[in-house]
């Protein structure tokens, strides 16, 4: 599956999600009866179509359609990370995987919506630097330096340090796992749900089991189980990734000794 997903949230027009498809494309602007867009922003200062998204394989393009207003693509993850697309720029790549579109307006608060590319393709680490020929690419496109391969990290910590049978942590649980990592000190128990949702959906693909039912906790859910049962099956996530991890309190720093995968 290769695409993006368009989140414009409420505020800065009529909330709108939309996926699109490799050669798809999505229209943004004030809009009007005679210049449809699919995604209509609420402002005076915005063109009534301001531009274009474009996906092509496994990321997107803009287009800038004003004539005298810049754009900037944010990425979210990236420490102040952005790209600024200059007005009539056709087709500018943009290599994040998680996007946030800005758009200035006459107020003191821009207009955005977000853009999601969660397919983005990594090479096999065993599969780089060999002959020429088709590369050997991931089952599993994850970044190992996103916010959401922490969580998932977090997630499967307790079965790697050899502490099953026990259930998957909460999201309470993620965020103070996390809270003392750089660029984590905000994280939100919504956004651990979101990332949690995103792995499942767009990284993973997995068909989860009910969530709740007779003889299922609070803390049995369906969803996160099946999310770290993946992800230690395959080896998406090994105990050398809780090196990315703060320290525990109470305990030692990195992996502690544990089962070993697979055997």
């Amino acid at each position: 599956m290769s695409g993006v997903l368009i989140h414009l949230p409420r505020g800065s027009g009529d909330a709108v999600t939309l996926r699109l498809g490799p050669g798809e494309s999505a229209r943004f602007g004030r809009g009007s009866e005679t210049t449809p867009v699919e995604l209509r922003l609420v402002d005076a200062a915005i063109s009534r179509l301001a531009g274009e998204i474009r996906v092509t394989d496994d990321h997107w393009q803009l287009s800038n359609h004003s004539t005298t207003q810049s754009y900037l693509v944010e990425n979210p993850e990236g420490a102040g990370e952005y790209l600024r697309v200059p007005p009539r720029r056709a087709g500018a790549p943009i290599p994040f995987e998680f996007s946030r579109v800005v758009l200035p307006t006459r107020g003191e608060a821009t207009v955005s919506f977000q853009v999601f590319a969660p397919d983005h393709v990594y090479l096999d680490p065993a599969g780089t630097g060999g002959s020429w020929g088709s590369p050997t690419v991931t089952a599993y496109s994850l970044d190992e330096t996103a916010i959401y391969f922490l969580v998932l990290v977090a997630l499967c910590e307790p079965r790697l340090r050899d502490e099953s049978p026990v259930a998957v942590p909460t999201t309470p649980e993620i965020v103070e796992r996390l809270a003392g990592l750089p660029g984590c000190a905000q994280l939100t128990a919504r956004a651990v749900t979101s990332h949690i949702d995103y792995l499942a959906d767009e990284k993973t693909r997995i068909s989860a089991p009910a969530e709740t039912g007779p003889g299922r906790g609070p803390r049995r859910n369906g969803k996160r189980e099946s999310l770290v049962g993946l992800a230690l099956r395959f080896g998406l996530v090994r105990e050398e990734h809780l090196a990315l991890l703060p320290p525990r309190a109470g305990g030692g720093e990195g992996a502690a000794p544990g089962r070993r995968l697979g055997k």
